[in-house]
Order: structure tokens, then C-alpha cells, then sequence
């Protein structure tokens, strides 16, 4: 555990301040959600929770089958970082924290087709640089409840392909199903 030197006490109704500065480290904000951990020490862990992230082990099959299916690589994310990936570098998307324009699209609740393979595909990961490092893409943000909770991802592997209706298509169904998979 990393020491931050900051100290805060409790207010008479149970209630602690986490200063401003390690929420913007962790991307925490306003409303979002928390769990509460405690360990045999007595110590309090706090953790940013993820609802699609109790979904991690399903979301891996379900990548799979899309990846598999599509010959395509697949991610699914929660709205911070990559939660599942397959037929594609998992060193390169796995748990990475995503892009600023991921996190806008989702946050929008808006769906993303490349168009003609250009150079408009949107970063993934904060590691992408900005480098051009995807062909062609569809994006389709998880929504559950009128909340976005994550999205889906299709990225080419091949310079040739272009995405298509029919992939919007099956990246839509796995979001909208993801998504009623959380409301139940």
C-alpha cells in the first residue's frame, strides 16, 4: 500500500474526505460508486467499483466468441480500462486505461464506425499516442439502466478490411446484451 501522508478525520456522520488530488489520480468523480474492503489488519480499502467489471470472466468468453466469429480483434471495456481482449495483443489493451476520446464517445453514449478505413480511427488506450495503429473499428458504448457502464470493440487486423453495417450490427447486440446482463 502506497502512503500518501494525507490525513482526515471522520465528521459525526461517518463521512471521510478523500482529497481532490488522489481523486484525479484514481479518476474518481461525483457519484461514482465504491467498495468497501476491510483486511485482518483493520485497514479500510476503498476501491472505484465497476459493475461490468463482475462480469470480467463472461466478457473474456463473450470477446472470444466476437474475436472468433468476426475474425476481428475484440475489447470490452468498463469506462476506465480494458476488461477483456481477444484475437489481439493482450500486453497492448488489457487493463490499460483508455483513451480521453474512448472515454468522451462512451460519456456521449454515442456509437463509432470508422468510415473507409481512414485515418479517423479513434485511440483506444491512453498508450496509443495518437498513433494510427488501427485500420478500421467499431465502437458501441454499454449501457445499463440509462447509465454507460463500458463498451464494445471491433478493430481490424488487416489493412484491407473495412468494417461494415454488419459489424456495427454484432458489436450493437453484444453491447445491448452486456448491458441487460447488468440490469438483471
Amino acid at each position: 500500500m502506497k502512503a500518501t501522508g494525507v490525513v482526515r478525520r471522520i465528521d459525526d456522520l461517518g463521512r471521510v474526505v478523500i482529497p481532490k488530488e488522489i481523486r484525479k489520480t484514481l479518476r474518481i468523480k461525483e457519484g461514482d460508486p465504491l467498495e468497501i474492503f476491510t483486511d485482518k489488519e483493520g485497514e479500510v480499502i476503498l476501491k472505484k467499483y465497476s459493475p461490468i467489471g463482475e462480469l470480467s470472466e463472461f466478457a473474456t468468453g463473450y470477446a472470444e466468441t466476437l474475436s472468433k466469429t468476426t475474425g476481428h480483434i475484440a475489447c470490452i471495456t468498463d469506462k476506465d480500462t480494458v476488461i477483456a481482449v481477444s484475437g489481439g495483443s493482450k500486453k497492448e489493451f488489457l487493463e490499460q486505461d483508455l483513451s480521453p476520446e474512448l472515454e468522451q464517445l462512451m460519456e456521449d453514449k454515442e456509437y463509432y464506425l470508422s468510415e473507409e478505413n481512414g485515418n479517423n480511427s479513434i485511440p483506444i488506450t491512453k498508450n496509443d499516442n495518437k498513433e494510427r495503429k488501427n485500420n478500421s473499428q467499431v465502437v458501441y458504448p454499454i449501457i445499463s439502466e440509462g447509465d454507460v457502464i463500458g463498451s464494445v470493440i471491433l478493430i481490424s487486423k488487416d489493412a484491407s478490411t473495412k468494417m461494415s453495417d454488419v459489424e456495427k450490427k454484432v458489436v450493437q447486440s453484444a453491447a445491448t446484451f452486456l448491458g441487460s446482463q447488468m440490469a438483471i
